[in-house]
């Protein structure tokens, strides 16, 4: 009969052991993200996948928060974050450091993930915008390349903590190693 397991049988990690893990060459930019929820559940999700850091820009709730804390379960204290006031000063950065710069936007450059080719010799850096407006318009020039989900019902758009974790487990696939 199957059981679900334990919490002491998954084998979780504590923060300081997870600190020194090796992370995948991946940075999550949220640009104008308004929701605390949101905000929280990216750090969770970057906690899974071992991302290795979060850049909360602009408007973006920080942590320490009471409503970050709800959906992030302590993800704030184990991934690294850093703030930027603009969300083009963080995208400026990244690219000194090599990363390569992508909104995950519908425009009418972007590519379906589908498409993408993720080199995993590369470094990333995925920017998700504002709930309501998308990515700012002071970063479209600065993005090496535009990503965007395939979508097919009735909206045009999907939760950015949704959006934010496909796209996760979409470069967690092709940029971890065992």
């Amino acid at each position: 009969m199957t059981q679900k397991l334990k919490l002491e049988e998954l084998g979780r990690v504590d923060v300081q052991t997870f600190k020194g893990l090796a992370k995948i060459p991946l940075v999550i930019v949220l640009d104008n993200i308004r929701s605390m929820h949101n905000v929280g559940a990216v750090f969770r999700t970057a906690d899974a996948f071992l991302i290795e850091k979060v850049i909360l820009c602009g408007i973006t709730p920080r942590p320490p928060h009471r409503e970050i804390h709800k959906a992030a379960l302590g993800a704030t204290e184990s991934v690294d974050w850093l703030y930027y006031e603009s969300v083009k000063e963080a995208a400026l950065d990244l690219k000194i450091q090599k990363y390569d710069v992508l909104g995950i936007e519908q425009t009418t450059d972007s590519i379906m993930i589908s498409d993408y080719e993720i080199n995993p010799q590369r470094k990333y850096a995925l920017v998700l915008g504002n709930e309501v407006e998308g990515i700012s318009d002071e970063i479209l020039n600065h993005c090496n390349a535009f990503i965007e989900l395939p979508q097919h019902g009735t909206k045009h758009s999907l939760n950015v903590s949704v959006c934010g974790g496909i796209v996760m487990w979409d470069f967690y696939k092709a940029l971890y190693k065992k």
